[in-house]
C-alpha cells in the first residue's frame, strides 16, 4: 500500500506515524489531500483525518463548526468518506466512551462543552455526514491509520 500524507501535517508531530509505516513496509509520500491527512492510493475513495485530542476536536465541532462542517461537505461532493482518528488515551476507545470524558477546561469555563454534549455532537455529525469517529493513544495511531486504511472498519 502506498499511503499519501497531506504536506500540511506538521512533521515533528508526525515522527512515531512515519516510523510505524517505515516499520510495517509502506511506502509513503507527502503532498496536499484534498479532505483529510492519510489517503492510500489503492482507495482515492476513502481518508483518515487525525486531530491530536478530544480539545482539538471540541474545538472543530464548536469554535470552526462551520470550516469543519464544509470538509465533510466538501469529501461527499468528491465522493470520498472521510472518518476521523482520534489520539486522546487509551480511556476513549469508542464514541460512547467520549459520554464519560471529562473536558479539563470545565474548571475555568462553565461554558465549556461537557462530554455528554460533545458526544451528542459527534453523534449527529457521524448521522448527517456518513462519517465515523475512531480512537486511539497516540502509540498505535500509525497502525490504526494503516487497519483503516487497509478497509478495517471503514465499510
Amino acid at each position: 500500500m502506498t499511503i499519501q500524507i497531506d504536506s500540511r501535517e506538521k512533521q515533528k508531530a508526525i515522527t512515531n506515524i512515519i516510523k510505524e509505516f517505515d516499520r510495517q513496509g509502506m511506502t509513503h509520500f507527502s503532498s496536499k489531500l484534498p479532505v483529510g491527512d492519510y489517503m492510500s492510493l489503492d482507495n482515492a475513495r476513502f481518508a483518515v483525518d487525525r486531530k491530536q485530542s478530544l480539545l482539538e476536536v471540541c474545538s472543530n465541532v464548536c469554535q470552526d463548526h462551520k470550516r469543519f462542517i464544509n470538509e465533510l461537505k466538501r469529501a461527499n461532493e468528491y465522493g470520498i468518506r472521510l472518518v476521523f482518528l482520534v489520539e486522546h488515551s487509551r480511556n476513549i476507545k469508542c464514541l460512547e466512551d467520549v459520554l464519560k470524558w471529562v473536558n479539563p477546561r470545565l474548571k475555568n469555563s462553565p461554558l465549556a462543552v461537557s462530554g455528554e454534549r460533545l458526544y451528542k455532537i459527534l453523534s449527529t455529525i457521524e448521522m448527517n455526514y456518513n462519517t465515523k469517529f475512531y480512537f486511539c493513544d497516540k502509540a498505535h495511531t500509525g497502525q490504526r491509520i494503516i487497519e483503516l486504511l487497509n478497509g478495517d472498519n471503514n465499510g
